[in-house]
């Protein structure tokens, strides 16, 4: 009868809460028990839990008005300002991508902003800037000072701009997520064929991108690039870390949830209606890769098409011999031969003429510029952008092709 008591009293005192006397005189209890052996029991009992019982319901009530208060002010913040959104759609919480949209601000010159990013931003050495944009050191070096100054100099504010202004950087900003992800895919310097980080932190941005901006095809066309080519991550190095060639990669091992988001995002690319750019051609010729069963089973006249495509709005030797190589698995190197000379290309590709049509034999964009027949034969990514080539990218962003996704999509 004390407990019923006691709960009755609590229960007056609590403003008729049943549920919080009944908990703060078990909480009164369980002290009792602790205390009482320690400290000898108290002259009155009852008196005692009840009194403990009050200070716990009182802190109960203090926690419920601070959370109250708490959740008034975040709803305050939380209005929709009359436009029906409960937040900023137009915000970029990622601190790296808005960096980058800072970075690629329009005083500077479209190479400029690209080596500047890649530097401050993504983390790259010249040494590996350098190598993306098939230029010396010293360059890459003298363009990122020229860089510095030009935005002390127009008293640029780093700030991240407004909505309307972001499309003007968007092409410098998919251009430095392009050089990242190409040379995490294909790293240019140190033992190892992947550098799978930054790989994959060029995946979360361009996916944090393609949230901010769903209405841009290319956002996606390079999402989907990125993630069809991060699909074959599991089998391009063999147990030592040797590169394993297209043709012998075990399939099963491809990421196939990596396949299904890069298809999907490709789809998303195709259906905004306006056409597919550099990235999204370079994502369909990867996806007819990523949907193959074999080297053999591959629809190589599709991929024929994709880069005369590819060719036209991003032309460079490196998508012409990508083409050849797709001719020559399409028709055999006679038919690429004659295509070669009816393009007027009088002296074709070595690899072609010797008759070793193979993939692994004719697919090596990236051996001039690396030096190194063993990664030139490896089946990477696709064929990475130019970022000198600024002169599209001012228009639109579409880059230039030298080396990387596109064409390692055959190797």
């Amino acid at each position: 009868m004390e407990s019923a008591r006691i709960v009755g009293a609590l229960t007056r005192c609590t403003g008729g809460d049943l549920e919080l006397a009944e908990d703060v005189a078990q909480e009164a209890l369980a002290e009792a028990l602790t205390s009482w052996p320690r400290d000898g029991e108290p002259g009155n009992p009852v008196g005692w839990l009840l009194a403990t019982a009050r200070r716990r319901a009182i802190d109960s009530f203090r926690r419920r008005a601070a959370r109250d208060e708490r959740y008034a002010r975040l709803a305050a913040e939380d209005t929709d300002g009359g436009d029906g959104h409960l937040w900023d759609p137009d915000r970029i919480d990622d601190d790296v991508l808005a960096l980058m949209f800072v970075a690629c601000h329009p005083v500077l010159s479209p190479e400029a902003r690209v080596a500047l990013t890649l530097r401050t931003v993504g983390g790259l050495s010249s040494e590996e800037i350098a190598r993306a944009f098939l230029v010396p050191v010293p360059t890459i070096q003298a363009r990122i000072t020229r860089a510095k100054k030009t935005i002390a100099a127009a008293r640029v504010p780093f700030e991240v701009p407004p909505a309307d202004e972001r499309r003007e950087r968007l092409g410098g900003v998919l251009s430095v997520l392009y050089v990242i992800f190409t040379e995490g895919s294909t790293a240019t310097a140190g033992d190892n064929l992947l550098r799978t980080e930054p790989a994959y932190e060029a995946i979360r941005l361009a996916r944090t991108l393609a949230a901010l901006l769903p209405g841009e095809p290319e956002v996606f066309g390079l999402l989907a690039l990125c993630e069809l080519t991060a699909a074959r991550f599991p089998a391009r190095t063999g147990p030592d870390g040797e590169a394993v060639l297209l043709e012998d990669q075990d399939r099963r091992r491809w990421d196939r949830s990596a396949i299904r988001r890069g298809l999907a995002a490709l789809g998303q690319a195709t259906a905004a209606g306006r056409g597919l750019g550099p990235y999204g051609l370079q994502a369909a010729i990867a996806a007819c890769h990523a949907t193959a069963g074999s080297v053999a089973g591959t629809d190589w006249e599709r991929i024929v098409l994709l880069y005369e495509a590819l060719g036209r709005v991003a032309p460079s030797p490196i998508v012409e011999l990508n083409r050849a190589v797709a001719v020559a698995m399409a028709g055999g190197p006679a038919e690429a031969l004659a295509d070669g000379r009816r393009a007027g290309r009088h002296r074709p590709p070595a690899r072609l003429a010797s008759g070793a049509e193979r993939p692994r034999r004719a697919v090596t964009p990236a051996g001039p510029h690396r030096g190194g027949p063993r990664r030139a034969r490896t089946g990477r990514p696709p064929v990475r952008q130019h970022p000198r080539a600024g002169r599209p990218a001012e228009q639109g962003g579409r880059p230039q092709l030298t080396r990387g996704v596109a064409g390692r999509s055959i190797g």
